[in-house]
Parts: C-alpha cells; sequence; structure tokens
C-alpha cells in the first residue's frame, strides 16, 4: 500500500511559495511538478524548489499521469475550471480559499468530487493550527459553556492599485474573498451556518469591495460580528465568547500560536501551541493522510462549511453591490 502522494503545484505564485516549503515537513509527500500559463514561470519556480517537472500550462499539469494531488493557488475565478478538469482526471485536490468566485461555482466542484469519489478540500489553514485545534478541543469540553457569539477582524492597508489582482474584479479581488474569508470561516466553525447575513461596506473604483462589516445572526439569538478590509490594517484578533467564560485568540488569528482562556472565576490561562514550519505542514498532512485512507473529504474542512462560507461571502458582496464570475477554461 502506497504511503506517498505526489503534487503538482497550480499557479506558482506568492501563496505557493510559501506552502511548497513545508512539504518537508509531511513525510511521503511529494511536489514532482509545477503548471503556469508561462513556461518560463513554471521552469523558475521547478528550480527554485528541486522540483523535476515544470509545464507551460495548466491543462498539462491536470493531465500529468505522475501526479495524485494538485494544490490549486491561481486567483479564485480560476479555481473552478481547474478543478472541474481535474476532477474529471481523478485527481484529488487541495483549493485556495476562497474556494471558487461563486457559490454556483463552488456547488459543482464540490458534486463533481462527491460523484467522483476523490479528495478535496478548502485550504484553510486556520482549522489546523495546532492552538486553533486546541480551542475547539476546550470548546467541546464545555470550558466556556455554551458559545453565544464570535469576534473577529483581519484587515491589511493597501494602496488602490487597479492593475493588483488584489483590486480587479475579474480576478476575484477584494476584500471578502481574500481577507473576509478567514473571519466567516472561523465564526462557521464554532457556531455553523447563520440564519442571516447583513453587511455594510465600501467598493473600489474597479467594482470590487474595500472592506466590510458583516452580522451573522442565528435565530437563538446567537451573532458575529466580522470586519474585514483593504483599506487599513486590523489587529487580526478573535474572540469566542461562551456563557462561562471567553477565550481571546491573539493576533494573527488566522494562524495563531496563543489562546488565552478566560473562565468565570479563574485567573487567564495563556496556552502556546506553535505550528510545524511555516504553518501549512497541518494542512497538506490532512490532504495527504485522507487521500491514503481513501477518504472523500475532510472532517476538519468538510466541504459542507465551505459551501457554507461561500454562501454568506456572496451574500455579503451582493449588500454592497458586488457580484463575481467564475473564469473560462483556459484554451
Amino acid at each position: 500500500m502506497s504511503t506517498t502522494t505526489r503534487w503538482g503545484i497550480v499557479g506558482p505564485g506568492r501563496i505557493a511559495e510559501n506552502v511548497v516549503r513545508d512539504f518537508e515537513h509531511v513525510a511521503g509527500a511529494e511536489v514532482t511538478a509545477v503548471g503556469s500559463r508561462s513556461t518560463d514561470r513554471a521552469r523558475a519556480f521547478a528550480d527554485r524548489h528541486g522540483i523535476g517537472t515544470a509545464h507551460g500550462s495548466y491543462a498539462d499539469l491536470v493531465a500529468d499521469p505522475d501526479v495524485d494531488v494538485l494544490y490549486l493557488a491561481t486567483p479564485h475565478p480560476q479555481h473552478h475550471a481547474v478543478a472541474l478538469d481535474a476532477i474529471a482526471t481523478g485527481k484529488h485536490l487541495l483549493v485556495e480559499k476562497s474556494f471558487t468566485a461563486t457559490v454556483a461555482g463552488a456547488e459543482e466542484v464540490v458534486a463533481a468530487a462527491r460523484a467522483a469519489g476523490v479528495f478535496v478540500m478548502e485550504a484553510m489553514w486556520t482549522r489546523f493550527q495546532p492552538a486553533v485545534v486546541e480551542l475547539r478541543r476546550l470548546v467541546a469540553d464545555g470550558a466556556i459553556g455554551e458559545v453565544r457569539s464570535v469576534q473577529a477582524d483581519l484587515g491589511v492597508a493597501r494602496e488602490f492599485d487597479p492593475a493588483d489582482r488584489l483590486f480587479a474584479h475579474e480576478l476575484g479581488g477584494g476584500a471578502l474573498l481574500d481577507l473576509g474569508v478567514y473571519v466567516v470561516s472561523f465564526a462557521q466553525l464554532l457556531l455553523g451556518a447563520p440564519d442571516t447575513v447583513t453587511a455594510t461596506g465600501s467598493t473600489f473604483p474597479t467594482g470590487v469591495d474595500a472592506e466590510a462589516a458583516l452580522l451573522l445572526g442565528y435565530a437563538d439569538g446567537r451573532a458575529a460580528t466580522l470586519l474585514t478590509s483593504l483599506r487599513n490594517a486590523l489587529p487580526g484578533q478573535a474572540r469566542v465568547f461562551g456563557t462561562e467564560g471567553w477565550i481571546d485568540v491573539l493576533p494573527r488569528f488566522h494562524h495563531p500560536a496563543t489562546i488565552v482562556l478566560h473562565r468565570a472565576g479563574a485567573e487567564p490561562e495563556e496556552i502556546t501551541r506553535p505550528a510545524t514550519g511555516t504553518g501549512y505542514s497541518h494542512e497538506i498532512a490532512e490532504v495527504h493522510e485522507g487521500v491514503l485512507a481513501g477518504r472523500g473529504e475532510s472532517a476538519v474542512m468538510p466541504l459542507a462549511d465551505t459551501l457554507a462560507v461561500m454562501r454568506v461571502l456572496e451574500e455579503a458582496a451582493g449588500q454592497l453591490g458586488v457580484a463575481f464570475a467564475e473564469a473560462p477554461a483556459e484554451a
């Protein structure tokens, strides 16, 4: 029985540069190929990281018989078409967040993955950070009673540049898909899918969202208050409030090392759980182990959660007058 998974990198951009370095921490997970729309770019990435094969198109990488798993790190609207092609060839997938540019696109990818029986997971590394794993354990054990609300913020100050991917509508730019996905996914992890979504914010001249404040409401009175922005920096902190205490997730909450448990009538308890490597190793290991075990999805980042998060993001964007489309497959 194989103990190795052979990986291909789709889109050798900034995030891929960081993620690929953490493969050394996952025994048996090997990056064997990279694909880009530019052969030169693919070759340069391969040379930097000691990868044997460089493809000059995504299609060639998808068709590579010596690749089992694809890490999909292109801009959001390009995920949909590449994912469907990959699933059709029997490839397993780790898909960067946001999973797709639209709910309809995400639903199509999820349906195809389930029908094909391949492992597909959104690359929400936050859920696999050891400090967040410990937070979930504490919550499940009742350390703070019943969770009633969540607060989270994540924002950076970026000068508006219409040529930059972050501000380009056709590339799925804006705060929500790039940063808001973290705060929404964190709330969804602890509270589930909301009954109502209320958003306020602003947009850039290119038509993408610049900042957003979200109130997620639940029929039983629970709530999440979330902030995301490309206009101004935010602390990147999260808090989980329960009936018997709360937990602070220290900045930056989407890849924390430390949480602080506050129980009623007790001194605060600081708990540090550092990540292995840069922190991406844990999600890589989840996919690697899932593929070898023949699973179709992760119990920690299930596809139903990805769909729930996408629905919140799309609803919030719509309230700001923003709508995205999936990119067509490359010729």
